[in-house]
């Protein structure tokens, strides 16, 4: 079970980093783990951030970060609000900022600073408005 990986300690620091980082920006972000991806990590990222409904925010500045473990892939999907505004190459610095930390066995710390880098890259292009911003997406972790 992909629960198991991340302690209620991980757990509750990722749900930290997703809340400080979102309490900046009108941007969503949600992380996404589960066991197995048995085709190509982007399309599955892709699949799981429509069923999590990412795609349906005002703004479409959605940023999901999905983990499968076992296979040892990973991804991160930005909506197109967010991919319009950032460089092309922004997702992969992130991504190897997070696999130095992974390939020590550190992936809470990984995760955390990945989900702290994409928090100021959504503040700088959308900034929170406390007028009528509200949190379109939980913050909770989902598992597969």
């Amino acid at each position: 079970m992909p629960e198991k990986l991340f302690s209620t300690s991980d757990r509750s620091q990722i749900i930290a980093a997703i809340k400080a980082a979102e309490m900046k920006t009108s941007g969503e972000i949600q992380v996404h783990i589960e066991n197995h991806c048995a085709e190509d990590v982007m399309d599955r990222a892709a699949e799981v951030f429509e069923v999590l409904k990412m795609h349906k925010t005002k703004e479409r500045n959605a940023v999901l970060f999905y983990l499968a473990v076992e296979d040892h892939k990973f991804a991160i999907l930005g909506d197109r609000g967010i991919n319009a505004v950032v460089p092309a190459n922004f997702w992969e610095e992130i991504k190897n900022e997070m696999l130095a930390h992974f390939k020590k066995g550190e992936f809470t710390k990984g995760l955390s600073l990945g989900i702290e880098m994409s928090g100021k890259a959504l503040q700088a292009h959308f900034p929170y408005e406390r007028k009528g911003d509200i949190n379109e997406l939980p913050d909770e972790i989902s598992f597969g």
